[in-house]
């Protein structure tokens, strides 16, 4: 029967802390099934392994009964070690609800999320496992633990204002160390203990939904630069002066124009935005901190462009003085390389005027009568 006995102890005390850990609505129905099933396959084993022995009937029930009565208390035992642990379940659902998406992935708060939401759900899941961890159920009893803490610890939250208004008179449903309709031995929790454990839970968990309230105004500081509506139109009309002034003085818009190119590239170069990230003071020190350097470097890097376009005129400088050296080295030939017969100059002249030819020098005269005679 030992043997039966380990085999029911590994068979039920993992799935049974499994079925706790997601506890839900099902949870209950879930380990009776869990349960049914378990004892059966034991006790069918168990039965099959003594039929060979010469056991009377009655001995032999009280054997399968003490087996189905260990399983049992081996469920309730697991039940009263996981309700001692309810808070911590309770945190750990929350956080993980709240910090995590449908999707399981985690959260950024962008300012597109309902916090109020988002921390309403999470709350009742938590509420609905410490509703589960109340109480034993494996009669398969009805009762009403579940609506009566929510009932009275979230709807009670919610409504916290119109609570003035009751009667003094009226009874908290949690003011009592039993639930109705369950039985004294299968109490984990008792009522008073739910709204203690309630309200310690909620203190430790207010943190978590500060820290997101305040990342989720973070992100929309750093990401709303524009003053409210009211100011801008509040400039629109005491400014009016000053724009037509700005009309009137086309020189003015030049100086607003340079100024805006210096603020824009120092706004890139420090990084505003990212500063001010963790924070109004650190993002203050660090930019006066940054201030000076950032504006030293702009400077620098302006020299450095403005001395960058006069390298190039250098080099066209030097060339006429290269050239004038040159000039200078050249040797200057009087004589020309090309010879003299290769030179020649013929200027003709009028019908009956001279021709001359050079380099020989002839000169040939001819006139009108001797061309007659010739021909």
């Amino acid at each position: 029967m030992v043997s039966y006995e380990k085999q029911l102890s590994k068979s039920l005390s993992e799935p049974v802390e499994s079925l706790f850990d997601a506890a839900g609505r099902d949870t209950w129905a879930s380990i009776r099934k869990l349960l049914t099933r378990e004892t059966e396959i034991a006790v069918s084993e168990f039965s099959a392994a003594i039929s060979d022995f010469e056991l009377d009937q009655s001995t032999v029930e009280k054997m399968l009964q003490d087996l189905r009565d260990y399983a049992r208390n081996l469920v309730e035992k697991k039940a009263r070690e996981e309700a001692g642990n309810v808070l911590i379940r309770m945190k750990d659902r929350f956080s993980t609800l709240f910090s995590h998406d449908n999707d399981s992935m985690p959260r950024v708060w962008t300012g597109k999320e309902d916090i109020k939401t988002i921390t309403k759900d999470a709350r009742a899941a938590s509420l609905r496992l410490l509703s589960v961890m109340a109480a034993i159920r494996l009669d398969e009893k009805p009762d009403e633990i579940e609506n009566t803490l929510f009932s009275s610890l979230m709807e009670g939250t919610m409504t916290a204002a119109s609570s003035v208004d009751r009667s003094i008179t009226s009874s908290d449903p949690l003011a009592s160390s039993s639930w109705e309709e369950v039985s004294p031995k299968n109490i984990l929790i008792t009522p008073v203990q739910c709204k203690s454990l309630w309200r310690q839970f909620k203190a430790e968990t207010e943190y978590t939904v500060t820290q997101a309230i305040s990342a989720q105004e973070a992100y929309k500081q750093s990401n709303n630069w524009l003053p409210p509506p009211w100011a801008i139109l509040a400039m629109v009309v005491l400014g009016f002066n000053e724009f037509m002034l700005l009309l009137r003085n086309p020189l003015y818009l030049m100086v607003l124009f340079v100024a805006y190119l210096l603020s824009k590239a120092m706004w890139v170069q420090m990084d505003i935005p990212g500063q001010f990230q963790h924070g109004t003071l650190t993002g203050l020190i660090s930019i006066s901190s940054r201030f000076l350097p950032t504006v030293m470097n702009l400077l620098k890097r302006l020299a450095e462009e403005a001395q960058g376009h006069q390298t190039p005129d250098g080099p066209r400088q030097q060339s006429p003085l290269a050239f004038q050296t040159f000039k200078n080295q050249s040797p200057i030939n009087p004589t020309s390389s090309v010879p003299e017969s290769s030179v020649s100059s013929n200027i003709p002249t009028s019908d009956g005027g001279i021709e001359y030819s050079s380099p020989n020098l002839t000169h040939r005269r001819s006139t009108k009568i001797q061309e007659a005679q010739v021909s």
